[in-house]
């Protein structure tokens, strides 16, 4: 039996309970969710809109057994109305949040792209994480390499790494240590855990990728 009940005074201050697994886990690696005026689930991904959150942790299966059980409801003791393509709108969500750390991160000054200016900043020792497009060559790929005290993000096409930077495509993308690199990460762990393999979008996505 899942056990939807929160008992808020056992969890620390960072910490949720999701209403799928039971599982309390750092909310970092969960989705909040509020119901909104018309009783409808409303993702709150950065976990600042008013009202009782329901917490999920972030990955497809759970998000799919949250809608398919109806926990959402179990859990708000009430009918609810969920979108069709709510896990799509919060992949997309995720996206644009991952992808405008990444921005901001290039702004600062804390990211760059592009096979030499990556292969530089690695020889230097500079990187704090080092992202490479999934759907880019292999062979490309296979000749940086991550170092051992960095991280690596491999969840993002190379049209939506090319959109951070404002060029079509981006393969390899280099970030710094600073006040973005931790956010970064963060997001790219919800990312990849909304995307079935690793690397790989969901059909719905993939599908609104087409269409553009």
């Amino acid at each position: 039996m899942i056990n939807t009940v929160e008992h808020k005074d056992t969890l620390l201050s960072n910490e949720r309970k999701c209403i799928v697994t039971g599982e309390i886990r750092d909310r970092e690696e969960m989705y909040r969710f509020i119901v909104g005026t018309d009783n409808q689930i409303l993702p709150d991904l950065a976990a600042k809109l008013p009202g009782r959150g329901f917490w999920v942790s972030a990955n497809q299966s759970s998000l799919k057994l949250a809608i398919e059980e109806k926990l959402f409801e179990k859990s708000a003791k009430k009918s609810l109305k969920i979108k069709k393509d709510l896990i799509c709108e919060i992949e997309n969500l995720q996206s644009k949040r991952l992808l405008d750390l990444i921005r901001l991160a290039r702004k600062a000054g804390q990211a760059l792209c592009g096979y030499e200016k990556v292969k530089e900043l690695l020889s230097k020792d500079k990187v704090s994480i080092l992202i490479q497009a999934y759907d880019g060559s292999g062979r490309g790929k296979a000749k940086l390499s991550t170092p051992a005290n960095a991280k690596f993000i491999g969840c993002l096409s190379a049209l939506e790494l090319g959109e951070a930077f404002g060029r079509q495509n981006a393969i390899h993308c280099a970030v710094t240590s600073g006040g973005l690199a931790k956010r970064i990460v963060q997001e790219a762990h919800r990312l990849k855990g909304l995307r079935r393999k690793f690397g790989e979008k969901s059909p719905e996505r993939k599908r609104q990728l087409n269409e553009r």
